[in-house]
């Protein structure tokens, strides 16, 4: 194991512990409900016991939260309503993207099908919302107001975004300078989480501000972490090929025309393979373009940690969330 992987496993361990209670919530929420139709429900406990366990939103939350002096237990119930929301909005991707398998696990869609992935989706959307509208009930009315404004403006951006970019699935026609673009405007969820860490821990004006810059900035770099770790996945770059938008590191290699038609024939040229995967992670890695993104993703990090000193704790959490979105890519 690599100093790397260990700072990738201790961030993984910290979000995990953050974000733990807030999932357990969001989790007998779903399993409570009595669903009259035994298949939905299947598909509703196949989805949050074995597929999505995001502690990614929740345990920011609460580090968000404590950043500024408040206490991260008071971020469980809006954490748990975004646990749901996310989950929904994961749901209908797959459905446009038509992915039945992710981490060698199937999806609701490849082991349910279309129809009970929608009503599945459909079906925590109206949950998240009763639990959202739950939790903001305890804050005064202005800070609830704000969070739930938060909330539905961010999500409002990512469906238009998610939108925008089906209309561009299996063409491979966007440069990747256009999909960057789409990424940085589906950031809106992760900047309204830094905002709302913020505004439940009573930070000041400037908190919501950089919290919601960290947020931003997080959320960039992970978004491009998956960006590459999908160049090294035979299904899933497949996947991207035919029915989605092929992974920005290799737009970026596009540039190049011998490059981009290389890879284009080891994608046409049928099933792929680990053989195939191999010469095009060589070709990626090793070209001038990808360092550029890795040297995108550094600045990034280095405009974070000009913030961090604002905080008022959790500095070292988010700097190890900072160092380790890089890990094998340097």
């Amino acid at each position: 194991m690599t100093s790397r992987e260990t700072l990738v496993h201790q961030t993984l361990a910290l979000l995990r512990e953050r974000g733990k209670e807030a999932l357990e919530v969001a989790k007998q929420s779903i399993q409570k409900e009595k669903i009259g139709y035994k298949p939905l429900q299947e598909a509703l406990n196949y989805f949050i016991e074995e597929v999505f366990k995001d502690v990614m939103q929740p345990g920011l939350l609460s580090l968000y939260c404590e950043a500024v002096g408040g206490k991260p237990s008071d971020t469980t119930q809006v954490g748990a309503a975004m646990v749901l929301l996310v989950g929904a909005a994961d749901l209908h991707d797959d459905i446009i993207d038509g992915s039945a398998t992710k981490n060698h696990k199937p999806t609701v869609l490849g082991k349910f099908g279309k129809d009970l992935t929608i009503l599945a989706g459909d079906a925590l959307i109206i949950k998240g919302v009763y639990l959202l509208h739950e939790a903001i009930e305890v804050f005064h009315k202005k800070k609830a107001k704000a969070i739930l404004e938060l909330i539905k403006q961010a999500f409002f951006n990512l469906s238009s975004t998610e939108a925008e970019e089906a209309g561009h699935g299996g063409k491979n026609d966007l440069s990747s300078e256009e999909f960057l673009g789409m990424i940085k405007r589906k950031l809106a969820v992760a900047e309204a989480t830094g905002k709302i860490g913020a505004l439940i821990g009573n930070g000041t004006v400037d908190d919501v501000k950089t919290l919601g810059d960290l947020g931003r900035i997080l959320g960039l770099l992970n978004a491009l972490r998956d960006e590459f770790i999908d160049v090294f996945e035979p299904e899933e770059l497949a996947n991207r090929f035919e029915k989605e938008i092929l992974p920005i590191p290799v737009l970026s290699v596009f540039r190049d025309g011998a490059k981009r038609k290389e890879i284009m024939t080891l994608l046409e040229s049928g099933k792929m393979t680990e053989k195939k995967i191999e010469k095009i992670v060589n070709i990626v890695m090793n070209a001038n373009e990808t360092r550029e993104l890795i040297k995108i993703m550094r600045s990034e990090i280095s405009k974070a940690v000009t913030n961090l000193s604002r905080l008022k704790d959790c500095g070292e959490a988010f700097r190890l969330l900072l160092d380790s979105s890089l890990e094998d890519l340097q």
